[in-house]
């Protein structure tokens, strides 16, 4: 097994508005998380709220808000299912992945560690990835910012030798001095002692958190229980009145969707963005409709953008939830040798027009099942033209006799003038294929302008060598449509 820690250092500061210049979280009164900038100008982790005032007297001090760290932890949890099925919240600010399995997939250790880290910097976040065969290596690895990657379980003692006692975090304030008063600074000391002295000094936990990092021991972790249905939301750091201010905060829960589809096998074709308003307001759902399933987040991305800069707030917006009704799994298919990047491009286009000229102006051309030409078709949206054709495919009867159909029909039959029985267009029509006698819509006589046709059908050719697609009925030759 191996496994990658994802520990993520400015997660209290995170929850709030990414700011340019100092900022910090604070906790009774004590530094929690810094940013680079306060970092720069001496702020450390455990300083006091006076001492960080002094250094720095205009900073921006942030309250911290642990429920939304963790609902922020949960939604990355919810993305990082991407990458790996096995996924564990290990602390307040660390996710554990289990990567062994899924390395060949992603194509090598580094090429999952770039995806890793570009997936997290599209979000605005930061993380120290530790990689060890341990749970627990990983976790101290992350800790003490070694990033380089352990493999091999036989390194394992001396690569945790050179860290830092402090990584380990669960020993008490007394136990730490007690360590500092034996001289004991880095773990390679404390692995350096025999275990029966590490548990009558200090308890059973130490011996077996040390043997837990090495793996001598087992570490079982509880997964992350992955919600049956998607339906995460985000509380905003500050009100939003303007839609176009919502992209931000959206693309984080879309990642954590596209994360949650891909261990699915399944993807979207529309899902419902719920801006939540004060005041008892109901809240605005603006849907985000691609134009067959997908669990891509550049397609999402493309879509939500689309619609934002088209959307207008009722009201400010405090919250957001991203809410998935029926996701549709996603089946393997093959693509052509020839022409499969047009047939992928398409898709993206009709989005993009859905999304500015709203889901119905966008539509498709669905067979209909009916012998009569007028009938034989008809303007559907591209959701129900799918439908349709999915049905088609699961074996429903498909009406014959269309091989010879043109693609070009005339909204209306034009009527041809005739020489001695033979139809005429710039001179005699030669048949080249027919009759197919066409003898159906006696049921429809009320219904619609077409109702019961008696015709006979022929493929017909010009002088000029036009193909044309030609009938006759009781009161003479008619034109119907042209061939490519």
């Amino acid at each position: 097994m191996l496994w990658l820690c994802l520990q993520f250092p400015f997660l209290p500061l995170d929850v709030f508005p990414h700011e340019e210049g100092a900022a910090v979280a604070v906790e009774r009164q004590q530094v929690v998380s810094a940013n680079a900038a306060a970092m720069r100008a001496g702020v450390r982790q455990g300083l006091g709220l006076s001492g960080v005032l002094g250094l720095v007297p205009g900073i921006r001090v942030h309250e911290r808000q642990s429920e939304r760290e963790a609902e922020l932890l949960r939604t990355l949890a919810c993305w990082a299912e991407g990458f790996t099925p096995t996924v564990c919240i290990a602390s307040a600010d660390e996710l554990l992945l289990e990567i062994g399995g899924c390395l060949r997939l992603f194509g090598g250790l580094e090429a999952l560690r770039g995806m890793v880290r570009a997936g997290l910097e599209a979000q605005g976040f930061e993380a120290l990835q530790g990689i060890a065969p341990t749970p627990l290596a990983a976790q101290w690895l992350a800790r003490a910012g070694d990033e380089e990657a352990c493999e091999d379980s036989a390194l394992l003692r001396q690569r945790l030798g050179h860290l830092p006692v402090e990584v380990m975090g669960f020993m008490n304030a007394k136990d730490m001095k007690t360590l500092a008063a034996l001289g004991a600074q880095v773990l390679g000391d404390l692995l350096a002692l025999p275990a029966t002295g590490l548990r009558r000094r200090f308890g059973a936990e130490l011996p077996l958190r040390l043997a837990q990092a090495l793996g001598e021991v087992p570490d079982l972790r509880e997964a992350f229980v992955f919600p049956e249905r998607f339906a995460q939301s985000l509380e905003l750091p500050a009100k939003v009145e303007h839609a176009g201010m919502l992209l931000f905060a959206a693309r984080r829960l879309l990642a954590a969707l596209c994360g949650w589809l891909g261990a699915r096998a399944a993807g979207v074709v529309e899902c419902n963005l719920l801006l939540e308003h004060e005041d008892g307001m109901p809240p605005s759902v603006m849907t985000l409709a691609l134009a067959e399933a997908s669990a891509d987040l550049q397609r999402l991305e493309r879509v939500l953008r689309e619609r934002l800069e088209h959307f207008r707030l009722e009201a400010p917006v405090w919250r957001i939830q991203l809410r998935v009704e029926s996701p549709q799994t996603l089946s393997g298919r093959s693509l052509g040798l020839f022409g499969q990047e047009a047939a992928l491009a398409l898709a993206p286009v009709i989005e993009r027009l859905r999304a500015r000229l709203g889901k119905d102006a966008v539509q498709a051309l669905s067979l209909v099942e009916d012998h009569r030409p007028e009938c034989a078709s008809a303007y559907v949206s591209r959701d129900q033209a799918a439908g349709r054709q999915a049905g088609k495919n699961a074996g429903k009867k498909v009406v014959a006799g269309r091989k010879s159909r043109p693609l070009w029909l005339l909204p209306k039959p034009k009527l041809l003038p005739e020489c001695n029985g033979v139809p005429q267009r710039g001179g005699d029509l030669l048949r080249l294929a027919g009759p197919e006698r066409i003898e159906s819509g006696w049921w429809g006589q009320d219904e619609d302008a077409t109702g019961d046709v008696r015709r006979d059908y022929y493929v017909a050719c010009t002088a000029r060598h036009e193909w044309l697609w030609i009938f006759r009925d009781a009161d003479g030759w008619w034109l119907h449509g042209f061939f490519a």
